[in-house]
């Protein structure tokens, strides 16, 4: 019998340039083109998102910038400016593609067990930009992969991605017990910001930010050096309802996000028909999951943080405790929402800061466009030595 899928070596990155959330409240409230009613929503939505900071990839957003031409933030009249979606793209283009690189080949290094000549697949993962060649054609040039590896994008799915992207991973290793698979995720969320006086641009303003994750799954039999996740299962749910609730559409001024105030609730009266199949394989689990008390079978709990109602909606929902949130709020906290990156980023917080023991179990879930959910159980493997 093949060894399950572990995921190993998970690594990330924010860009250097950071936007503290009371100030970028106050520049957004401050636009001219703001009603009063707008302006009260913007402060609102700032203050109650639940984050200290984010950070982005456009230094020119810094108040402490001096750019002659500004494209996205004239600091000297202190305007939110509106370049079109081919300036954000050709942003995209330059900015993502060495965050792919750099977040990859992190994980590369901090593996010692793998090198660039032993991977045989590569997922990359974003929704904020588009490019041919792609970025996991970057990667395999780059890092001096071999040509022959093979190379699939996830585009344009949103903030849930990278769970279909370690689930796609999981099944190469199950078809090839000696399959690499480098997953890596950048989202640069903050190209897509902009003045209004939709709520729902609002609040997609004050929650999103830039960031960069990257890890590696497989079935080999390899010494772990950290930490790692074995993947035990996945499940995908709809919740049609929201469809219109959360979406991601293209305009003239480059992305437009709906994420609506109605989301957390729709979130709280499915996520329990959307759960339940995860854990029915196992009569001990889906007994505790209907009794309500499956976080006391669950130990960690990475919830991809779309916002904090949307957190507070899921703990309240599933009986979690506060410890049980608190990778999930500290990464929003400290980083914002970065799309598809962000539940990656909760998973390494788990198993580097929150005292992940080999044996526990963690459950991963992430919500997009759709409304789709994603979720995922996996369990944590201890460092060994061979």
């Amino acid at each position: 019998m093949s060894r399950p899928p572990v995921l190993r070596s998970l690594q990330t990155i924010v860009p250097d340039t950071v936007l503290v959330q009371e100030q970028v409240r106050d520049v957004f409230a401050q636009q001219p083109d703001l009603g009063r009613l707008a302006q009260r929503i913007v402060t609102t939505s700032f203050n109650v998102s639940g984050i200290d900071r984010r950070h982005t990839v456009i230094d020119e957003l810094s108040l402490d910038s001096d750019v002659p031409e500004p494209v996205f933030f004239d600091r000297r009249s202190g305007e939110l400016l509106a370049p079109g979606t081919k300036a954000r793209n050709d942003i995209y283009t330059r900015e993502a593609a060495k965050l792919f690189v750099d977040v990859a080949r992190k994980a590369l290094d901090a593996d010692p067990e793998i090198g660039p000549e032993d991977v045989t697949h590569v997922i990359t993962v974003s929704c904020t930009g588009f490019h041919a060649p792609g970025p996991e054609y970057e990667i395999v040039r780059a890092l001096g992969l071999s040509d022959a590896v093979q190379r699939f994008h996830l585009g344009f799915m949103g903030c849930y991605a990278s769970m279909p992207a370690l689930r796609a991973a999981s099944q190469f290793c199950i078809a090839d017990e000696n399959a690499v698979v480098l997953v890596v995720s950048v989202e640069l969320c903050t190209l897509h910001l902009r003045s209004s006086e939709n709520p729902d641009t609002i609040v997609a303003s004050s929650l999103f930010a830039d960031g960069a994750a990257a890890g590696i799954v497989t079935a080999r039999d390899l010494a772990s050096a950290s930490p790692a996740l074995r993947l035990d299962r996945f499940h995908t749910a709809i919740a049609p309802e929201g469809e219109k609730d959360m979406a991601w559409t293209i305009g003239d001024s480059g992305f437009e996000m709906i994420l609506s105030t109605a989301v957390p609730q729709i979130i709280g009266e499915t996520i329990i028909g959307a759960l339940r199949p995860l854990y029915s394989a196992d009569a001990e689990m889906a007994e505790a999951f209907e009794a309500g008390r499956v976080g006391e079978k669950v130990e960690h709990w990475a919830i991809h943080p779309g916002g904090r109602s949307i957190l507070d909606r899921v703990q309240e929902r599933m009986h979690l405790s506060d410890a049980q949130l608190h990778p999930a709020r500290e990464v929003l906290r400290e980083n914002g929402n970065m799309s598809s990156a962000t539940v990656l980023f909760v998973l390494k917080r788990i198993l580097e800061e929150e005292e992940a023991a080999a044996g526990e179990r963690v459950a991963a879930m992430a919500f997009g466009p759709g409304l789709t959910a994603e979720s995922a159980l996996f369990t944590v493997v201890a460092p060994s030595a061979s």
